[in-house]
């Protein structure tokens, strides 16, 4: 491709085309010097460009190597950070089991406790049913013996007594 800057075209069959229209060959060598010197700093431009393109290859090799010591640090971390919340969570959950084996025996005892306080609280009423239960027994033998005696007056003064309690 030939630079346009002679105004004769962009591409290289544009400047055949040229050449065959009637032009001096006086003129169409002048034309071709003046390509031929643009040409001659090709190599020069292309070597800079190369020289380009091999620092940029070491940079980007410099900043991957860099990369990847920064990304095996990284992981490093990762894997110290990883153990410790590990052991960080073992510990926690040591503790929480111990937590609650203590609230459970806790509870235990609270429940043994309440057991027991109901079981004496259930003999007392018991007893007391009990005691009860006796003096009515004993009261209606008493008034079933009046009655077979025959003193149907005697039923009557107890139903009264009763109703004053």
């Amino acid at each position: 491709m030939v630079s346009s800057s002679a105004g004769y075209g962009s591409s290289t069959f544009s400047i055949w085309r040229w050449l065959t229209v009637d032009v001096s060959l006086e003129r169409r060598i002048e034309i071709l010097e003046e390509k031929m010197e643009q040409l001659r700093d090709v190599p020069v431009r292309l070597s800079a460009v190369e020289s380009q393109i091999v620092q940029l290859r070491a940079e980007m090799q410099t900043g991957f190597s860099a990369l990847r010591g920064q990304n095996d640090e990284t992981r490093g971390e990762m894997v110290r950070l990883n153990g410790e919340t590990r052991g960080e969570m073992v510990r926690l959950n040591g503790e929480t089991r111990g937590e609650m084996v203590r609230l459970n025996d806790e509870t235990r005892r609270e429940l043994v406790r309440l057991n027991d306080e109901t079981r004496r609280e259930m003999t007392r009423l018991n007893d007391e049913t009990n005691a009860h239960l006796r003096v009515l027994h004993e009261e209606v033998i008493s008034r079933i013996a009046l009655l077979q005696e025959g003193h149907p007056t005697a039923f009557r003064k107890n139903e009264r007594k009763r109703k004053r309690r």
